[in-house]
């Protein structure tokens, strides 16, 4: 089994891709995003973070509709929530029905008037705390460390809750409009126009899946992600939605044997598995789009690429480099996605250095998200770019004090001496001569 294993990760990694047919390389570029994806379910965080969505999800659900529903009935649209929530559940069949009928029940019942300012202020909170537990997991699958700001949140999140609704809505009676249309009606008619009609039409609820999970993939992760990437995910996790979909029909179909074990608990535990495995293709299909927007993360143990020492170093003065040249250019300043796209590294060996100049007051991080001087750079001494990356401010040296280790806390002075020494007189501007 081992010795198969091996044949198999020479064949997916140790072979150049720019050395193989378009087509070969393209198949074993999917291997290789399969192969990380794979890897990090085993790992068990992607589990682990469906499971609390699912927690989250029979919190959050009914303050999201009731938020939803208000909007939408101020467009008096609001009766077309209830087909939409089906068609999200319709794996569970007539169970799925049940389920959204007493969500809508409860809805009705949620009166801002009754609940007084205290009230909607927590469902406003519980609502938003859903979209903000889904970046939290998104961030983590992207390796990114800055979660949005306060007020970011609350504006971003919100946006999603009340134009989202409206918006697929809107999409929705569109579509009906355009097939109700006279002109599409008597084009049906003819052949193969017809045919094609009805081809989209079979197609189109699986399109809409995917457009949705293309912009959830787009606008959820603190970072910037490119529309191909996200088409990508998108398509995937729409694929499985409807196979998985599928399959659990079928599954629950054939389960009134659950239903005699757990009576009337039955309904609720196809529903909390459905929204489980729901919340996991979502979470799947985010990571096929961060491993496919980032081929230089996909690796043969799949695990996050750690830089060494001398590779941090050589990227904090890349960074320093290219603030600068901004800067004496009198050009527009670089944020995190320039950066990103200037390097070609992921975000996550990235915001270690930044984060690492920040700290030591090297560079200050603009409101528009974008990384400015923070001190004269033709003044400050270049090594203090490298100490920056170099230590941590928040360890101190526990060597110093003890004796039996003097000789090499000594050797270590020795080096910072002599580093100084060679970049004596070199400053942050030096890295443009």
């Amino acid at each position: 089994m081992g010795k198969i294993s091996s044949l198999i990760n020479q064949a997916i990694w140790d072979v150049d891709l720019n050395t193989l047919p378009r087509w070969r390389a393209w198949l074993l570029h999917t291997l290789r995003i399969a192969h990380n994806v794979i890897g990090d379910l085993a790992d068990g965080q992607l589990t682990l973070r469906a499971m609390s969505l699912v927690y989250t999800t029979l919190l959050s659900l009914v303050p999201l509709l009731a938020l939803s529903f208000s909007v939408l009935k101020g467009f008096g649209v609001h009766n077309q929530i209830e087909p939409i929530l089906l068609n999200m559940v319709s794996p569970l069949g007539d169970k799925g029905g049940e389920i959204i009928k007493q969500i809508i029940s409860f809805v009705d019942n949620t009166k801002a008037g009754v609940l007084g300012t205290l009230g909607l202020a927590f469902l406003v909170y519980t609502a938003v705390s859903l979209v903000q537990k889904i970046e939290q997991a998104f961030n983590h699958i992207w390796r990114v460390r800055r979660a949005r700001a306060l007020s970011e949140r609350f504006s971003d999140y919100l946006s999603v809750i009340m134009v989202g609704p409206i918006l697929v809505v809107s999409a929705l009676g569109l579509t009906a409009s355009v097939q109700s249309n006279t002109v599409v009606n008597a084009l049906s008619k003819i052949e193969p126009i017809g045919s094609i009609f009805t081809v989209i039409g079979l197609l189109l609820p699986y399109i809409l899946i995917m457009i949705a999970f293309t912009f959830i993939y787009i606008f959820i992760p603190n970072t910037k992600v490119t529309l191909r990437s996200a088409l990508v995910g998108g398509t995937v996790a729409a694929i499985l939605w409807v196979t998985v979909g599928w399959g659990f029909a079928n599954f629950v179909a054939e389960s009134e044997k659950y239903t005699a074990i757990y009576s009337t608990f039955a309904t609720l535990i196809l529903f909390m598995f459905w929204l489980y495995l729901a919340w996991l293709i979502l979470l799947i299909g985010s990571s096929i789009v961060f491993y496919h927007q980032h081929p230089e993360s996909l690796t043969r143990d799949s695990v996050p690429t750690k830089l060494s020492n001398r590779h941090r170093e050589q990227l904090g003065l890349a960074v320093m480099q290219l603030i600068a040249e901004r800067f004496y250019r009198n050009e527009s300043p670089l944020s995190d996605t320039g950066l990103i796209e200037e390097l070609s590294i992921p975000s996550y060996n990235l915001e270690q250095i930044t984060d690492s100049l920040v700290a030591a007051g090297l560079l200050v991080l603009s409101e528009n998200g974008q990384y400015l001087p923070a001190k004269p750079f033709d003044t400050t001494p270049l090594v203090e770019v490298l100490h920056a990356i170099r230590e941590n401010c928040h360890h101190a040296p526990m060597l110093a004090t003890n004796r039996q280790f003097a000789p090499s806390v000594k050797l270590s002075e020795h080096i910072e001496s002599q580093l100084e020494r060679a970049l004596e007189g070199k400053t942050i501007k030096s890295l443009l001569e």
